[in-house]
């Protein structure tokens, strides 16, 4: 190991100290758990898939796993919209830094305060359905959050406009980093607008969308905050996630076992579709 590799290693070290002590480890002991049946009083004992066949006969995580499967259909709007914007704000116009800030407000905006909005937005009798019925698109007030086939799509737009500014920044930056001389070339050559956007803009946002995705999709299939803060699973169980059930299953029922299933089996999820995207939205490698 030469002495600059190892100068590397030192400043990685405390880092790699960190995430091993409360990420790594934490990973690595809560999935052996879940092949237990782990108890705060009892001894542990190994149980193999016992605990998985559980709560694969149970219908709540079942419906669960579908809907953190489900909450995968705001990935490519939340891609698409936030590149758009990132288009949008990337024009030298007046008063553009507020516009820009103005959608990176949600971002930095604690989950209790937007599911307290969103939960007065929702209402029977909140602005959403206000302004439904004043223009006369509904002829009656729509239960957005108590309606178990509309809750669970209410709190996916509530995602979708909670992401949107954190992955515009990121496509803002790619942008500004795209060299200026390749888009006067392709004026030059006659290029139309939207041929320099799809022929030179894209195939140099690959990487930031490779990585964009991945972080969407991670997102999507961990959905539980928005979920705890709007709904509580309800109702009639309709918004549970896999994590949600998670969450229930260890914190409010104390069947830790069942919990740990699974978050192992999300985590399984969450890593088969991120290979999925490393795959299929990988930069291609220059010859």
């Amino acid at each position: 190991m030469t002495r600059r590799s190892l100068a590397a290693w030192l400043f990685l070290a405390p880092a790699l100290a960190l995430l091993a002590v409360f990420s790594f480890w934490p990973v690595a002991f809560g999935s052996w758990l879940a092949f237990t049946d782990y108890s705060l009083i009892r001894p542990t004992h190994w149980v193999g898939l016992d605990n998985f066949r559980t709560i694969f006969d149970n219908e709540m995580f079942v419906t669960g796993l579908k809907n953190s499967l489900l909450f995968l259909l705001i990935v490519p709007c939340v891609q698409v919209g936030a590149l758009g914007l990132a288009v949008l704000v990337n024009n030298r116009l007046p008063g553009i830094r507020w516009f820009r800030a103005a959608f990176y407000v949600p971002v930095v905006t604690t989950v209790s305060v937007v599911g307290i909005m969103w939960g007065f937005m929702f209402h029977e009798q909140g602005a959403l359905n206000y302004v439904l019925l004043a223009m006369h698109l509904v002829g009656a007030p729509v239960g957005w959050l108590s309606n178990d086939t509309l809750a669970l799509f209410s709190i996916m737009f509530v995602t979708l406009w909670r992401g949107l500014g954190w992955y515009m920044v990121m496509y803002l930056a790619a942008l500004q980093a795209v060299p200026a001389d390749m888009q006067e070339a392709a004026i030059l050559d006659g290029a139309t607008r939207w041929q320099r956007f799809w022929k030179i803009t894209v195939p140099m946002l690959r990487p930031t969308i490779m990585v964009c995705t991945i972080l969407s999709v991670l997102a999507a299939l961990k959905a539980y905050q928005e979920v705890d803060v709007l709904t509580q699973g309800g109702p009639m169980n309709s918004t549970f996630t896999g994590l949600y059930y998670a969450y229930d299953q260890g914190l409010k029922h104390l069947k830790l076992p069942r919990a740990l299933a699974a978050s192992f089996v999300v985590s399984l999820c969450c890593v088969g579709i991120a290979v999925l995207c490393l795959r299929y939205i990988k930069p291609r490698s220059k010859v």
